[in-house]
């Protein structure tokens, strides 16, 4: 896998994450919430898929680089600090915002 193909399906995948708890009213596009989510539903959803797309990243990460950032798995050893995380959780926070206006302002106005 190429860097430029892994940083390609990286952001795509970045990108629908953060936008689809304001998409649509399925929890993890799996189970059938009520007929609206709450925000605290929508915000709690969008942060485990900030997880997950981190623990993607990582993998991409360690499977390009190898061994150089084994430690990266190690709870107790990260091999980035709490800015990098910070950085990203606002860049995710970026990534959401198309759907976030579309759900709390351009849907109303839509219909």
């Amino acid at each position: 896998m190429t860097i430029p193909f892994a940083i390609t399906i990286l952001f795509i995948v970045t990108l629908i994450a953060a936008n689809v708890p304001f998409l649509t009213d399925r929890v993890f596009l799996v189970l059938k919430a009520d007929n609206n989510k709450s925000f605290w539903l929508r915000f709690t959803e969008w942060f485990l898929l900030y997880i997950i797309v981190m623990a993607i990243a990582i993998g991409l990460e360690t499977k390009i680089h190898g061994a150089a950032y084994a430690k990266v798995w190690e709870f107790w050893n990260f091999s980035q600090n709490w800015e990098f995380y910070s950085i990203t959780l606002c860049l995710f926070m970026v990534f959401a915002l198309p759907g976030f206006i579309y759900h709390y302002d351009l849907k109303k106005h839509l219909k």
